[in-house]
């Protein structure tokens, strides 16, 4: 089915598979920060992204790379931790722009005399930057939040690096983005099935709940969720090594009996030597408990590389789940529906 030009195109009419393709071309869009001079790292104490969803997905990735020398937390709440300052620098990230808890944690950001720049394509965020004179970074059109992750992650850069905690992190991503531009044609609906891995592992996927385990890509692995959730409309689950060996790990020993899941691991060279050996011991204490794991060992020669590389791959694969499934990848109708019930 995966090879037909035809059952691709019914089931995917707004060809969600294109726009992920033509992802890292987001990296060198060049964005500006509107308003008021941010802080410089002097001034910072932490750093805090506020966000939802598909908004907060790139901070994730913030946690790992670029890295900054400062406390840094991805939080999703009406609130901000108790921590917040005048002295931390709270970055307000909606899509949208009309997220209700990211429109609350705003609030709670300019009580508590925090540093703010808004990061969102329009909404009622953008009108409260501009009426409020709070520094703004304006997002481009996407078809949907969780697929302008790379805007999103290039946006948070920008802002790192001219506050002063990623020097040349920008010119980095740009250079990645260049780099991996052609990345997704080779998992293209136009690449036969037996030539395309995407493809092959959604077809394994496909009937079963995925659950991605990572050390360094756990917000890969946090990736993948999301986009079996909001593309495949999928139940998916992930979890972090080595935090999975001390909990998770007894939970695979017995029940439930029948465990229709399937286990991939995303590996990267930049995981602790460690990490690398848990993968492979728990592998082989935990078989014939649950099912083989697939592993995906992320290709790249720097982290941010591999990075970009396997949510790429994660994308691609959960929109052919989707097809597989019969859904729409595009639209998330029962969140929309959610969110007028919540008034």
């Amino acid at each position: 089915m995966l090879d037909d030009s035809n059952f691709i195109a019914q089931r995917d009419p707004q060809d969600i598979l294109s726009v992920i393709i033509d992802s890292p071309k987001q990296f060198m869009h060049e964005f500006h920060v509107e308003g008021p001079e941010l802080p410089l790292a002097n001034d910072i104490d932490h750093i805090v992204v506020t966000g939802m969803g598909g908004s907060a997905l790139a901070a994730e990735t913030l946690k790992v790379w670029p890295g900054v020398s400062v406390p840094f937390v991805v939080s999703r709440n009406y609130t901000l931790p108790a921590f917040v300052n005048e002295r931390t620098l709270v970055i307000v990230s909606s899509f949208s722009g009309n997220t209700e808890e990211t429109l609350s944690a705003l609030d709670d950001a300019k009580q508590k005399h925090a540093h703010i720049v808004v990061v969102a394509n329009g909404g009622k965020l953008k009108e409260r930057a501009k009426a409020e004179a709070l520094s703004f970074v304006a997002l481009p059109d996407c078809i949907q939040p969780r697929i302008a992750a790379a805007s999103s992650l290039t946006a948070f850069v920008t802002i790192l690096e001219k506050v002063g905690f990623a020097k040349g992190a920008v010119a980095e991503l740009q250079a990645v983005g260049q780099k991996l531009v052609d990345l997704g044609k080779s998992w293209a609906p136009s690449v036969p099935t037996a030539q395309n891995p995407a493809k092959q592992l959604a077809e394994e996927i496909m009937g079963t709940t995925p659950i991605m385990y990572a050390g360094i890509l756990f917000g890969s692995a946090y990736k993948w969720k999301i986009s079996f959730n909001e593309n495949a409309k999928n139940l998916a689950w992930c979890n972090q090594l080595p935090e999975f060996n001390h909990n998770e790990f007894i939970g695979w020993s017995s029940h439930p009996i029948d465990k229709p899941f399937t286990i991939v691991n995303l590996l990267s060279t930049f995981d602790h030597p460690r990490v690398q050996k848990r993968f492979v011991i728990s592998e082989k204490l935990l078989s014939g408990k649950r099912p083989e794991s697939i592993d995906i060992q992320a290709k790249g020669d720097t982290l941010i590389e591999q990075i970009i590389w396997t949510e790429l791959f994660g994308s691609m694969i959960s929109v052919y789940v989707a097809l597989l499934n019969g859904v729409n990848p595009t639209p998330v109708d029962l969140v929309e529906n959610f969110k007028k019930e919540l008034g």
